[in-house]
């Protein structure tokens, strides 16, 4: 009598996961994944808000830097009261349209 013949196992043999159910099938894991979405988009908004509130500030500092500068080179004579430009009325239009910053010694 001649030996059973066994089959060699080959490519087509291997087990994947393609027949496993997916999210459509089992609604539970449709569900964790919209929950895992609504929680990054809060911690999104989160970021996004704390990221607002520091632009915010450094806007406010810019406009107080701006306004004690204002107020210090007023107290030195370069500007009159009210003007933004730092024309004083003094001097040629050459000086005043030259730019920069002035210091006087």
């Amino acid at each position: 009598m001649a030996p059973p013949k066994r089959s060699i196992r080959g490519l087509q043999d291997i087990r994947t996961a393609s027949g496993k159910p997916d999210i459509i099938n089992e609604p539970y894991r449709a569900y964790m994944r919209i929950t895992v979405i609504e929680m990054e988009k809060v911690r999104r908004s989160k970021e996004r808000e704390s990221a607002l509130h520091r632009v915010r500030n450094i806007e406010a500092r810019f406009k107080e830097i701006e306004a004690e500068k204002d107020a210090l080179l007023e107290v030195l004579g370069e500007r009159r009261p009210g003007t933004a430009t730092g024309e004083s009325g003094e001097g040629s239009a050459a000086t005043q349209s030259a730019g920069g910053f002035k210091v006087r010694y």
